[in-house]
């Protein structure tokens, strides 16, 4: 029976290569879905042999573990930088679409809290 080893919803690409080399280096064999058209699957990776199971899982953790540490010193770097992303900097380089962001919530709240302010 095959067991979903990573759902691939929100997995950067970078990461899916890094799990799918693991996975041949140690010769685990899976297969991959493809996410659907519509959105309602987003594909992942699946392990073949059952046996494979707890070995992948152990794997994967490890893998998540060293990302993480990986990605936390990357950020840390980028701030000492001076080029990690931050809310000024967004607004700078889309203006547009942080003004849009800002309407739609408006709208929201306004849309949401118009009831109790018309109850009076």
């Amino acid at each position: 029976m095959t067991t979903l080893l990573l759902n691939l919803r929100r997995v950067p690409d970078d990461e899916a290569d890094e799990v799918r080399a693991l996975l041949e280096q140690h010769q685990i064999l899976f297969y991959e879905t493809a996410p659907s058209m519509w959105g309602i699957s987003s594909g992942g990776i699946w392990l073949t042999q059952p046996d494979d199971r707890e070995r992948a899982k152990a794997l994967l953790a490890d893998y998540q573990q060293e990302r993480a540490r990986r990605q936390r010193e990357a950020y840390e770097e980028a701030q000492r930088e001076g080029t990690a992303p931050t809310l000024a900097g967004r607004l700078r380089e889309q203006p547009l679409r942080v003004a849009g962001l800002f309407v739609v919530v408006l709208v929201l709240l306004l849309v949401t809290l118009l009831p109790f302010l018309t109850l009076g």
